[in-house]
């Protein structure tokens, strides 16, 4: 009787065993078979092959348009991009079961018994190599609905640990009735799950000064009114339900027995270390603000004021307190003390990005700074507006990606998106570039989505590619936005056959994209490639020829350091022997670099 372990050597099952063992005991687990993983990532090499035909621009190009599978090309872009990306936002399948994905060759539909598994180890083994490109203040953009975000989340934490920041929350489109609705509720939000480095931090917007309007003559100040109360009762913090003291205007204050004040009296504080000052403090400080009382109470015995909290006289708070003679002959204001927030005591002059990004146009006012997008409408909308609407439902509003990616990117960063679909993330960043004249770059990875069926279908070609064109170009009477696109697409070549099937174009491409952020073309009429900076050089030489050996004498005697790569390095090495000068294999050099398993 036949084995599924059958095929497996018995190293490769003492490995499975092992991994079992491994296998965390609490939080996501999912069907995985650990050896066809292995295998996944290293049983071939992945090259990139320039079609010029596609591209815009003759070079060098800015920006990477990779068609492809994009577990290739992330295999590809973790050798030359490592630790480079700013901000990587996706758009992934969402495993609703409606083929939405293909896993192994095939789309997975409803039915198929393993789906949530299969998703998870498609989306885990692209994480995997995300992670490895973001650069340490760089951030990870996901969106996803409702119905699958705790299974992404509990993925991302095992993927990128101790990596959450946040969440935002978006609203897609306004309820209706004819939604096809369950249980009559609808569900007219998604999420974009938020993971980064340590450094990372957006962008936020500039303080709103409205606020800061009063003057302080004593600090030399602006300041702003603050809430001095916080939402606790006086049973859960009874230390912080007392009497209120203006020192200056002998006036006292009643506590709001369900919001009581921020901070403590120093008496009631004891020896306990705190990280605020107490209340004593922040007085003396003038850092409360007594309104102005113009006609205090005062009661000159207990069944007066009894009288007056009867009639509703009396100041707020008073027919709560449980101690009324306290108040028996001394003044009571009537008004709140605010806290005093001084301009000067600001941290940051920016107001931090909110987790809620509100419908453009319809925001509201408030500490801090909310994204405005349009619904999903609007990504419909702009796909009809370039002419290329026909089979996409639901895109994403550009004014969505837009707003992330200005967020969390300076003017010279690289944005990556590698579930492209129609190309929205590189629109967003050309208009971005143009209304700020930043040099933002992107790299877009898109599949083809050919079928069985449909073996002649190209998204990537016939929507992606042609959206950035005419996004660059202008169309319907709108001004370009200008830049330019190498179109590439991706090639797997066995490890065993690298050496003699990958071409010189190919590693001149990959060459270049580990050393440069830009990349030309490769010239067949030149003996050698080079690539030149104030900083270094950088020669592939295909052939040792006389003219090439005196090219990289004459640079090594202008340049800090020269890296040449070559196919006979210690042919080389016997005729060069300047300093700052290191030579490399090719292609050992691209084959070690490109990595064993994630």
């Amino acid at each position: 009787m036949t084995s599924k372990y059958d095929r497996y050597s018995k190293e490769e099952l003492v490995r499975i065993i092992e991994e079992r063992d491994r296998k965390p005991k609490f939080g996501l687990v999912w069907e995985r078979d650990e050896i066809d993983h292995d295998r996944s990532l290293n049983q071939d090499f992945v090259a990139l092959d320039l079609a010029p035909g596609f591209s815009i621009g003759d070079g060098a190009w800015d920006n990477l348009l990779v068609e492809g599978d994009n577990f290739d090309a992330l295999r590809y872009l973790r050798m030359t991009h490592a630790g480079r990306v700013k901000c990587i936002y996706i758009d992934p399948p969402y495993n609703t079961g409606n083929k939405d994905f293909i896993y192994n060759d095939r789309f997975i539909d409803k039915d198929d018994l393993y789906k949530h598994s299969k998703w998870l180890e498609f989306m885990h083994r692209r994480l995997l190599l995300a992670r490895d490109l973001l650069a340490e203040d760089g951030v990870l953009l996901v969106s996803i609905n409702d119905e699958n975000r705790a299974k992404l989340e509990l993925l991302l934490e095992q993927t990128l640990p101790g990596m959450r920041i946040g969440s935002l929350v978006w609203r897609k489109r306004r309820p209706s009735n004819a939604a096809n609705m369950e249980f009559f509720f609808s569900d007219d939000h998604e999420h974009v799950l938020v993971y980064g480095g340590a450094r990372f931090q957006f962008a936020g917007a500039e303080k709103k000064w409205s606020g800061y309007s009063n003057w302080d003559e004593e600090k030399q100040d602006y300041w702003a009114s603050g809430d001095l109360t916080l939402g606790f009762s006086r049973e859960q913090r009874p230390n912080l339900y007392f009497p209120l003291y203006n020192p200056k205007t002998g006036i006292w204050y009643p506590c709001d027995p369900n919001r009581v004040w921020v901070y403590a009296l120093r008496e009631r504080l004891g020896e306990r270390d705190v990280r605020t000052q107490p209340m004593d403090d922040m007085i003396a400080q003038n850092r409360v603000h007594f309104p102005d009382e113009t006609n205090p109470a005062c009661f000159q015995s207990l069944a007066e004021l009894e009288t007056a909290i009867s009639a509703e006289n009396a100041p707020p708070f008073l027919d709560a307190d449980p101690d009324k003679t306290f108040w028996v002959g001394r003044r009571i204001g009537f008004n709140k003390p605010r806290f005093k927030r001084f301009k000067k005591d600001l941290k940051r002059d920016m107001q931090p990005l909110s987790s809620w990004i509100a419908e453009a146009g319809k925001s509201e006012a408030g500490e801090s700074f909310a994204l405005e997008t349009g619904m999903t409408a609007e990504g419909t909308k702009a796909l009809r507006t370039l002419g290329l609407g026909a089979g996409f439902s639901y895109p994403k509003p550009p004014s969505l990606i837009k707003a992330l990616v200005g967020q969390s990117t300076g003017d010279n960063d690289l944005v990556m998106d590698f579930f492209a679909g129609s190309g929205t993330t590189a629109q967003a960043v050309l208009e971005l570039n143009r209304e700020d004249g930043g040099r933002r770059r992107f790299i877009m990875v898109s599949a083809t989505e050919a079928t069985a069926d449909e073996p002649g279908k190209n998204i990537c070609r016939d929507v992606c590619a042609e959206r950035i064109r005419r996004v660059i170009g202008g169309y319907g009477g709108k001004e370009g936005t200008g830049g330019n696109f190498a179109y590439l697409r991706v090639r797997r070549i066995g490890l065993e056959a690298v050496l003699t099937e990958i071409d010189h174009p190919q590693v001149w491409t990959a060459l270049q994209l580990i050393h440069r952020q830009q990349f030309k073309p490769y010239d067949d009429q030149a003996p050698c490639q080079e690539s030149v900076t104030p900083e270094e050089g950088l020669i592939y030489l295909p052939r040792i020829q006389d003219d090439c050996i005196r090219r990289v004498l004459t640079l090594s005697t202008t340049l800090p350091h020269l890296t040449v790569y070559t196919w006979q390095p210690g042919l080389l090495r016997g005729r060069i022997h300047a300093e700052g000068v290191t030579i490399e294999h090719i292609p050992h050099f691209l084959v070690n670099r490109f990595g064993g398993a994630a």
